[in-house]
């Protein structure tokens, strides 16, 4: 199958899994459940066929571009999968797929219309890594803001209602500021395709570049406001904790769709702009608010969204230093921290349940209802937690308190950037990128020609750096003291029941945090070229423009 008509596939299976839902109505939720499981399922299939195929073009790696109602750009609808699009892609589904059978344990019956609102904004996030042209980026953004508003509602709730109507005027006013940028830019350009963008702005007159300035200026308040930036990012911690956890892990997906705006037009339509060093002035500032947040959290979701302002802030101040090898291992962080955010989010309500003794049981009963996907891990026999060991002294652990404490050391391990997991060589790699831009196969003198005689990175990336290693102490110290409060301290409480439709998905997402750590060297290899590729946006820009409709031929009389 050619890789033209598979970047259509990622918004069309949601979009038609969501109608599909609607015709069959309300509470079918187990047939709605498999319908969700088997698109996204497809999806995450598809989108790393893609990354395969977008991957295996060579050294600059050309887009794959998909003409909607086969109109050329610029003047039909286009969507565009390279590189980066490809690689947010897999991350998105992967999310949303364990996310999605989390839900059937539970949260997936406390509200109607979660399957087809979870599909749109599946629908929306693909859309919106897809989309070439900016009208297009703000539909997309609608329609995942939109399913987003009912999913984080989803299960209704005073703190849901109260954080749902913070986070519908916030997005709402900043979906404005996008059509008064937007419209800016199309006024001084005439055009809203990213890549004929490319080709009119460093042409513009004086009057009509203050004006594309003015317009890209609004988009990026945008972007910063959607990606959590410092100050516009005091709504995602409340919200996410405030959203049922298959919605939150989703959410924590979604935040990363203003750095990648930031990240696209950035190098495509606007490169060489003045606003880096507002890039990372903010993304210190949103790692500095995140820290404090960790320190002072004493809420699992609390940590966990604060978890994600520091990975929107480390990479948004690697996007804002502007160096290739840093922005790809900004991109490996942040599909680590993703990934470990989000199993951490699904975690924590097996948690909290845990501990509020609304799941626990006692040691030696038998779990007997099962969900329809799997079936319940039973708790180990005779087994009380309260009775003191003879030797050594202490308690034995059930199995399924060591396999919550287990999946919670390995999240804390990957946001705090510990040996031995994906998190350590993230910022291993960002380091490095920081310090070495060329690789650890040149020397010092290298780098100092490269940068023109300096071969230090200036007082914001020695800044950066420090920040880099005060997140790993933050965490340290705010997961290890959640840690304790929740397992080492858990005297009173039964087992946990377990079930193994919501312990599957957070295995997964740590599996896919290890499998980052043990094909460490090709997936950083890959996410530099991708870096590589984004500073030459003439390979975007003829992908686009040079990509031809398809004349039909004419039928033989």
């Amino acid at each position: 199958m050619s890789p033209q008509h598979l970047v259509v596939a990622p918004v069309l299976l949601p979009m038609l899994a969501a109608a599909l839902m609607l015709l069959g109505g309300t509470g079918r939720y187990r047939l709605q459940a498999w319908l969700g499981i088997a698109a996204t399922g497809l999806g995450l299939i598809l989108s790393v066929f893609l990354l395969l195929r977008v991957g295996a073009g060579g050294a600059d790696g050309s887009p794959a571009v998909y003409l909607a109602g086969n109109w050329k750009a610029p003047f039909g609808i286009v969507l565009v999968a390279d590189r980066l699009s490809a690689f947010m892609l897999v991350l998105m589904h992967a999310v949303a797929l364990a996310g999605l059978v989390f839900s059937t344990a539970r949260w997936q019956r406390v509200g109607v219309h979660f399957h087809p609102l979870f599909q749109l904004q599946v629908m929306g996030l693909a859309g919106a890594f897809l989309t070439g042209d900016l009208f297009n980026l703000f539909v997309f953004f609608e329609i995942l803001l939109a399913a987003s508003y009912g999913l984080l509602l989803h299960g209704s709730g005073g703190a849901r209602v109260q954080a749902g109507m913070h986070y519908v005027a916030l997005n709402l006013a900043a979906s404005s500021l996008f059509l008064v940028g937007a419209a800016l830019v199309y006024g001084s350009t005439g055009t809203l395709n990213m890549a004929d963008l490319a080709q009119r702005i460093p042409r513009l007159l004086p009057g009509d570049a203050a004006l594309a300035r003015t317009g890209a200026a609004l988009l990026a308040v945008t972007f910063l406001t959607k990606a959590a930036a410092w100050p516009l990012n005091f709504w995602l911690v409340r919200a996410y904790a405030a959203a049922t956890p298959p919605s939150a892990a989703l959410f924590a997906v979604m935040s990363k769709v203003g750095l990648y705006a930031l990240l696209r037009l950035g190098t495509l339509c606007f490169p060489g702009s003045d606003g880096h060093d507002a890039l990372i002035a903010m993304g210190l500032g949103t790692i500095v608010f995140g820290i404090a947040g960790l320190l002072a959290s004493q809420r699992l979701a609390y940590l966990a969204g604060y978890a994600l302002l520091v990975s929107s802030g480390t990479v948004l101040s690697a996007i804002g230093l502007e160096a290739p090898r840093l922005t790809g291992a900004a991109l490996y962080y942040l599909a680590s921290s993703t990934l470990a955010a989000s199993a951490f989010l699904l975690l924590t309500d097996l948690i909290e349940r845990w501990r509020n003794g609304g799941a626990a049981f006692p040691a030696h009963q038998q779990a007997s209802q099962a969900p329809f996907l799997g079936r319940d891990l039973k708790p180990l026999e005779g087994i009380d937690i309260d009775e003191p060991q003879e030797q050594p002294t202490g308690r034995a652990l059930p199995g399924a308190i060591a396999a919550l404490g287990m999946a919670f050391l390995l999240c804390a391990l990957v946001l705090a950037g510990l040996p031995p997991l994906s998190g350590f060589t993230a910022k291993v790699a960002l380091l490095t990128g920081l310090f070495n831009p060329l690789g650890l196969g040149h020397g010092v003198t290298d780098v100092a020609v490269l940068q023109g005689g300096s071969n230090t990175p200036g007082a914001a990336g020695w800044l950066f750096a420090t920040l880099l290693l005060a997140t790993g102490l933050a965490c340290l110290v705010g997961f290890g003291r959640a840690g304790m409060r929740h397992f080492w301290t858990a005297r009173e409480r039964g087992v946990p029941r377990l079930r193994l439709v919501e312990c599957a998905p957070v295995a997964l997402l740590l599996a896919g945090c290890v499998g980052l750590t043990v094909f460490g060297g090709p997936v950083l290899a890959y996410l530099e070229q991708t870096a590589a590729t984004l500073q030459k946006p003439q390979v975007y820009v003829q992908a686009v423009m040079r990509t031809r409709a398809v004349v039909p031929t004419e039928a033989a009389p």
